[in-house]
């Protein structure tokens, strides 16, 4: 029996992506060359994971994305502001490139009903960390995270604002050269 790797995420507006994608060059050149010790996320696979829900059946991936309509129709849409770009985790050798964003109580409340309805329904365990959303933008090895340093801050303030109207049901195919992300359900917000 075949399964689906489920998640649900918000989408970035393309004009987000190409602003993100230009920090992306700045920061290649400020680096040096790649030689593939930055794993960047391409450009049409940025976004806010919401909910990682994990391998799914054809019929259960049918139950949770019934399961989301639900839960949309309780949700007006709402804006999540973006505010910097961040290198992390803070408290060890930086080993990620960031984006995050303001706390939103829309955004929460989403996130969080989500997870009840899914958790119900026995297709997924809550997770045990606090939600913070984020656009992760490249992982990295140790040795550019020694030259981060030598560099001095890289960290950019950012004011992006993004319009959330909709989710989306994703599978992820993890493949050698990255995962590929396809749309399974555009799930509108308060219809």
């Amino acid at each position: 029996m075949t399964k689906r790797r489920l998640f649900i995420a918000i989408n970035l507006p393309g004009e987000v992506k190409r602003k993100l994608a230009e920090w992306r060059e700045k920061t290649e050149i400020q680096l040096h060359p790649n030689n593939g010790e930055i794993n960047w996320v391409r450009r049409e696979n940025l976004h806010i994971t919401l909910v990682f829900i994990g391998y799914a059946t054809d019929d259960e991936t049918y139950g949770i994305a019934k399961t989301i309509k639900e839960a949309a129709k309780k949700h007006e849409p709402f804006f999540i502001n973006l505010e910097r770009i961040i290198i992390g985790p803070p408290d060890r050798t930086p080993r990620m490139f960031w984006v995050e964003g303001e706390k939103s109580q829309e955004l929460a409340d989403l996130q969080m009903d989500l997870e009840n309805v899914l958790s119900i329904g026995g297709n997924y365990k809550k997770e045990a960390r606090a939600f913070r959303p984020h656009i992760t933008l490249a992982r990295f090895k140790y040795d550019v995270a020694k030259r981060i340093k030598e560099m001095g801050d890289i960290e950019e303030k950012i004011n992006y604002q993004i319009p959330v109207d909709s989710i989306e049901l994703m599978q992820s195919e993890l493949r050698r050269t990255g995962p590929i992300y396809t749309i399974l359900e555009l799930v509108e917000l308060g219809t």
